[in-house]
């Protein structure tokens, strides 16, 4: 089994602005893996947050050379690939998308069906609104709805105030959209609680509250959630099984991000964790390109929210397959994962 990569830059259409960082671009790896005359498909985003940029990921896949170049088949790499607990998740996660790709082509069916998902539903995506001015963030939100978004995730966390004059605007011009709220880890328990006090007494109803504090607390998740009329979901807070085991009835949700946990294996451990701790699942992205989007798409059926907008920030997408330009995410019944270079 042959490993090989290609690096590419992807642009925003406009900057992206979280509680943490601004970004504008970033650097995706192309992770190819060839058996016996067919190719599978991965990608992996270069990341500040989780410490990956172009080097350490080249490094680590060249590492990966001689282990896969020993298997026998897609399913003995897997086994290889998830047996190497040095790799980071992100390049784990790639060509682990890479590898279910390549399995797909081999047995002929969609990848969602090796998922566990035999019948595949078109799913709305939300679309993420970074942090702005109210008056921008508005705009943004009667233009997307017009142009089919049911759902919008409206970045937070720098200044409760302003977060509060934000969400409403959003609401004004979005009237039936539904909102989910993500500081990434900005706020305290107590601005949690405040913020949303606030815009519900406004009469502004929330779909969800995301990871509103930083990581590593669940006893203050708890105490938010006693507190929180919305749903609450951990996202840094859950990157593994053990993490959800350990957030059963300190929240009501996990943000499942392939590259946090490692690829669709171990997503779908934790969809099991979740379940048997009766909890929901979000499905979240980096940015990334179509290819990069396209195996957490193939999970949609496991989650009650599907965040998968990455691919539709970016200025130009190489990569076409999953839709989503009209708020809904679509997938042919092609094998593998679906996506062809533009």
């Amino acid at each position: 089994m042959k490993l090989r990569w290609e690096v590419y830059g992807l642009e925003l259409g406009t900057p992206l602005r979280i509680s943490r960082s601004v970004m504008s671009r970033r650097d995706a790896v192309r992770v190819v893996v060839e058996h016996d005359g067919q190719q599978g498909h991965g990608e992996v985003v270069t990341s500040t947050y989780y410490q990956l940029d172009v080097a350490a990921i080249t490094s680590f896949l060249d590492g990966l050379r001689p282990v896969l170049a020993g298997a026998e088949s897609p399913s003995v790499a897997l086994d290889l690939l998830h047996a190497d607990s040095a790799l980071p998740a992100g390049v784990r996660a790639a060509v682990d998308a890479a590898l279910h790709d390549l399995l797909g082509l081999r047995r002929d069916v969609p990848v969602h069906v090796l998922a566990g998902v035999p019948v595949w539903h078109d799913t709305p995506t939300a679309y993420t609104i970074g942090i702005t001015t109210p008056d921008d963030a508005a705009a943004q939100a009667a233009a997307l709805t017009g142009r089919g978004f049911s759902v919008l995730k409206v970045k937070a966390g720098a200044d409760p105030e302003r977060d509060v004059a934000t969400v409403t605007a959003v609401r004004a011009a979005a009237p039936d959209a539904r909102l989910v709220l993500d500081p990434n880890g900005g706020w305290s328990p107590d601005e949690t609680v405040k913020v949303v006090e606030r815009l519900t007494s406004a009469g502004v109803v929330l779909d969800a509250v995301e990871q509103p504090i930083p990581p590593g607390d669940p006893d203050a998740l708890a105490w938010i959630r006693e507190r929180c009329p919305a749903p609450l979901i951990a996202d840094e807070d859950a990157a593994t099984v053990a993490d959800v085991r350990k957030l059963a009835g300190a929240v009501d949700a996990v943000n499942i991000k392939l590259a946090k946990c490692g690829g669709l294996r171990p997503a779908l451990d934790i969809v099991s964790a979740a379940r048997d701790a009766r909890l929901d699942v979000m499905l979240g992205c980096l940015v990334a390109s179509s290819l990069g989007i396209a195996p957490a798409v193939h999970l949609a059926g496991h989650a009650r929210w599907a965040d998968l907008d990455g691919h539709l920030l970016l200025s130009h997408d190489p990569w076409s397959g999953i839709g989503g330009e009209t708020g809904t995410l679509h997938l042919s019944s092609t094998p593998g994962l679906g996506v062809t270079r533009r």
